[in-house]
């Protein structure tokens, strides 16, 4: 369950870069009313914001879900790999010889 939640934490990561790249800033809309940019698009000037908007607040939802997901199994693992109430198990003592070196 671990290994899925990260690649698929790595793969919304890597899609959200994607999608904020692909979004043109505030100033781009003014452009787009005289006639340049993405006014005859398939989604148009406005659906294509829209969409891509959508499209990276539901990204940045599960990347959160995601984080918390991982941080909260990394905080258990830790939990059970360093406990001071565990009991301490004693090293094996080495056996003698039974021969003489010399």
């Amino acid at each position: 369950m671990y290994t899925f939640i990260l690649a698929l934490h790595i793969i919304v990561a890597i899609a959200m870069i994607g999608l904020i790249l692909i979004q043109h800033g505030k100033g781009a809309d003014a452009g787009a009313s005289f006639g340049a940019g993405s006014s005859g698009t398939v989604f148009g000037a406005a659906g294509t914001a829209n969409f891509l908007t959508r499209a990276t607040a539901v990204l940045t939802v599960v990347f959160f879900i995601t984080s918390m997901t991982l941080a909260v199994n990394a905080r258990e693992q830790a939990e059970g790999q360093f406990r001071l109430d565990a009991p301490v198990v004693a090293p094996e003592t080495p056996r003698p010889l039974t021969e003489d070196p010399q």
